[in-house]
């Protein structure tokens, strides 16, 4: 996408001005979606987007501008801006720039440049809306989106990087409105992954119609929440956002660097309950928080955060390496190239444990079964959070009992990293977008369900 003598003329141009580092990430993204409403079509979008972002190290200080242009003058341009307070003449040359290879792990059999495949979405479409609506005549509204992308990347660094990829990327989301009277429920599902449109044959569009729409019906009809300490079960797959938002941000170099995390000075001390192991893994196939190499141009790694309930790694990106002493494990990312990287998460989870379900019902006498999360809010640097319940159910004497509506959990990442005393075997994962100082990048949660021995509700009584 851009010539490398040019992008080596504008590397020396920056380290001639001083700086201690330079680097060129080029990007071409293409995008499409469709959104069913009311049974109709109602949005076909599709979009073309290139850029160059342009990244300079002086010591520790970062700067960052873009441009969209790919002439070289005009690249020089922006680099003595940015340069500009901290130039310092010198006649230093870049190495030679040698193109990096890698495997690729992620197949993609239909990708977006190839074939849109709008036709077979809009049918993916109707038929989840059709199953939808025959779940139960109190479902009033469906709406159905599809989006896919392309992303094409290049890197250029100063140390003689030249490394470039090409991300695809698929995600289904399914919404269902159930009304009875004045009163409304929701259910929600958004399955993706990192591939092409093939995905769709993962995923059965009258099963997920089903499903969004019995999540809104249990609602409907659900007694309100007690509130009050008590034990909870969280369920599998998007429970993982709670240790993603609470506590995964307090493990990337973007708040440890600042030593604004809890967590900044934990390396090797015991931060949860000794049944408690945690991964942020970019490696794995296909899945949708999933990288071949990171937007600094690191081939990503699996790292393991927490082992046995202690804290083992951090997630580094290179300017958080520098600042804290840890080696980067690949996580740098960046929503485009409009955006400087951080260190941020991938494929994020909780490991399975050995306990099933009815082995962590059977120890509550009066609780919560959190079966599916919803979203919420954490206060960045204590992992202090309060998250909705999508799908809760009262647990008494061991036993599910009945649904419950207007369920929050509420607590911190650290202390309740230390009242999970049981995780199950039931292990899944979840497609979710994870926003931060660098944009918003597709990124997965996951656990098995797990026990928290006591934790607050908030509830409707």
């Amino acid at each position: 996408m851009l010539n490398p003598s040019t992008a080596k003329a504008v590397i020396d141009h920056a380290l001639f001005l001083g700086a201690d580092f330079a680097e060129l990430f080029v990007e071409h993204h293409q995008s499409n979606s469709v959104q069913l409403i009311s049974g109709e079509i109602d949005k076909i979008n599709s979009g073309i987007d290139f850029g160059i972002g342009i990244r300079l190290f002086f010591g520790f200080k970062v700067l960052y501008g873009y441009t969209n242009s790919t002439d070289e003058e005009e690249l020089k341009r922006v680099t003595s801006l940015l340069a500009a307070k901290d130039k310092r003449d010198q006649i230093v040359n870049a190495g030679s720039l040698n193109l990096n290879r890698f495997t690729n792990k992620h197949s993609c059999q239909l990708p977006l440049s190839q074939d849109a495949n709008m036709a077979a979405k809009i049918a993916f479409l109707r038929q989840a809306d059709e199953a939808a609506r025959a779940e139960n005549e109190k479902i009033s509204q469906f709406i159905g989106n599809i989006g896919q992308r392309e992303q094409q990347i290049e890197i250029f660094n100063s140390e003689g990087l030249h490394i470039g990829d090409t991300r695809h990327y698929t995600r289904i989301s399914a919404n269902a409105v159930a009304q009875n009277g004045s009163e409304q429920s929701t259910g929600y599902e958004a399955p993706g992954a990192f591939t092409g449109w093939e995905f769709n044959s993962k995923v059965d569009p009258k099963q997920l119609g089903q499903d969004v729409a019995k999540q809104a019906m249990v609602k409907l009809f659900a007694d309100a929440c007690p509130s009050g300490e008590m034990p909870v079960i969280i369920g599998n797959g998007f429970g993982g956002v709670i240790f993603h938002e609470a506590c995964g941000h307090l493990l990337e170099t973007t708040s440890v660097a600042k030593k604004a995390s809890v967590f900044y000075d934990k390396m090797g001390e015991t931060i949860a309950n000794s049944v408690v192991n945690a991964v942020d893994d970019g490696t794995m196939v296909n899945e949708w928080g999933s990288i071949n190499i990171d937007d600094e141009g690191m081939e990503t790694q699996r790292t393991q955060l927490i082992k046995d309930g202690k804290l083992t790694s951090f997630m580094v990106d290179r300017m958080g390496g520098m600042k804290t002493g840890f080696a980067p494990t690949g996580s740098g990312r960046r929503q485009s190239y409009k955006f400087a990287p951080t260190s941020r998460m991938r494929n994020t989870f909780i490991e399975p444990g050995d306990s099933s379900l009815d082995d962590m019902l059977a120890g509550v006498e009066r609780g919560i079964y959190a079966k599916k999360m919803g979203g919420g809010s954490v206060q960045p640097g204590t992992g202090e959070f309060n998250f909705a319940v999508q799908e809760a159910y009262l647990v008494e004497n061991g036993k599910i009992t009945k649904p419950l509506k207007s369920a929050t959990l509420i607590s911190t990442g650290p202390k309740v990293l230390k009242e999970i005393s049981m995780v199950g075997n039931d292990f899944a994962l979840a497609a979710g977008m994870c926003g931060s100082v660098s944009g918003s990048v597709p990124t997965t949660v996951g656990q098995a369900a797990l026990k928290v021995d006591n934790i607050l509700v908030g509830g409707g009584n």
